[in-house]
């Protein structure tokens, strides 16, 4: 167990190295200032905590979360763990991720995830128990851009971001009913 915990926190230590690398790399060849934006929202999912929770793991994430595909590069084989790390196609590009907290005993969710040359962004969800049937879900996105030519994108993706607490809760609560069955 400890040696697994020593592998997983190398893991962790090495993409944050590579991210850092990554993001300085991107800023010596921009020129000019570029943007970091922080919005988030908050919502109420109607489901359990124990249910909802591991929700938020990004394999787990494919049952409500519309067209999220994640590529696992680690653990193999797949499974929602700290220190996973995964890509996500945008289009053309893609997205590095990797988790940087998964305690479900506390409810507290981290991603960080690169496009490069183009944004970093991490990702901090804290979720509680509101009730037996009911979770609270706080998402907070911090977003900064990694070229100026991506400053006009960030600044808009961190307006929308704060407008996505309907569209998630609307997603869980459609799961979790579809599911309330079984």
């Amino acid at each position: 167990m400890k040696g697994a915990m020593i592998a997983i926190s190398v893991l962790a230590l090495t993409a944050i190295v590579i991210l850092a690398y990554l993001h300085f790399h991107s800023r010596r060849e921009a020129a000019g200032p570029v943007v970091h934006v922080e919005n988030g929202f908050e919502f109420t999912a109607h489901g359990p905590y124990k249910i909802v929770a591991p929700l938020f793991g990004a394999s787990a994430e494919r049952v409500w979360g519309e067209g999220w595909n994640p590529r696992f590069l680690y653990p193999s084989p797949e499974r929602d763990t700290f220190g996973e790390v995964f890509t996500v196609a945008h289009s053309h590009l893609k997205s590095v991720w990797v988790n940087t907290a998964l305690d479900l005993e506390t409810g507290h969710v981290q991603y960080v995830y690169v496009i490069p040359d183009a944004q970093a962004v991490l990702i901090d969800i804290h979720l509680q128990e509101k009730d037996p049937s009911a979770t609270d879900v706080k998402v907070v996105y911090h977003r900064t851009a990694l070229n100026p030519s991506f400053n006009a994108h960030v600044t808009k993706l961190g307006n929308d971001d704060r407008n996505m607490g309907n569209e998630w809760q609307t997603s869980i609560d459609g799961f979790l009913r579809g599911n309330a069955n079984q």
